[in-house]
């Protein structure tokens, strides 16, 4: 409503000015072109609305296009994400498995002379929300150490054990040498932190340095 008092509005306001104009301008050739441009002004101003209607179309056309197309890109763009995440996710996990080899390999014979231990199992937890790369998102090295075979046909060779119940538990000596293997696998991994976990099967160690 307010839009139609608007487009009246103007169109008698033009009509007084161009009546104004026109008794103000002398009889001569000239006036005949000012009333040809005052007839088309006046013809531009009665057609502004059909002009605002079809622009307003033409604008809801274009919007409405991309509606139509949103859901089959949303699925392409779904579905290139989901082949992305299970690319990184393999690449993750191929590049964990060839690094627990690498420090399963570099520690695993000096760590057998020290402290007469094997590597039964390593387990490395990342920052899977972190923007940065393997090694600088790295979490956690968790490592399962065993007694070597030949330390525990050794052990069984000498006498059975018996277990008894009254008997204290463990002195923290088994805590301090885990202790001490955990700063010596910090070093050799070259990993900074306490982010290295030691824990032996059994609980106990036999050191041999």
């Amino acid at each position: 409503m307010d839009f139609l008092k608007e487009w009246v509005t103007n169109i008698i306001l033009f009509i007084l000015l161009a009546t104004v104009i026109d008794m103000l301008l002398p009889n001569s050739s000239m006036q005949k072109y000012t009333k040809m441009v005052t007839g088309l002004l006046l013809i531009a101003i009665i057609l502004t609305p059909i002009y605002k209607l079809i622009s307003k179309d033409f604008e809801s056309t274009l919007a409405s296009i991309p509606s139509f197309q949103t859901p089959g890109e949303k699925n392409m763009k779904n579905s290139i994400d989901l082949k992305k995440k299970e690319i990184q996710a393999s690449q993750h996990a191929y590049i964990l498995e060839q690094m627990t080899v690498q420090l399963k390999k570099s520690a695993e014979e000096e760590l057998m002379k020290k402290y007469g231990l094997q590597i039964a199992k390593i387990d490395i937890s990342t920052n899977e929300q972190s923007d940065q790369a393997f090694p600088d998102n790295l979490q956690k090295v968790t490592v399962l150490l065993k007694q070597s075979d030949n330390s525990m046909q050794a052990v069984e060779a000498i006498k059975p054990v018996n277990i008894n119940t009254d008997t204290p538990p463990p002195s923290k000596g088994s805590t301090d040498n885990t202790k001490k293997i955990s700063t010596f696998l910090s070093q050799k991994w070259n990993v900074t932190g306490n982010k290295v976990e030691v824990s032996i099967e059994g609980g106990t160690i036999n050191t041999n340095g």
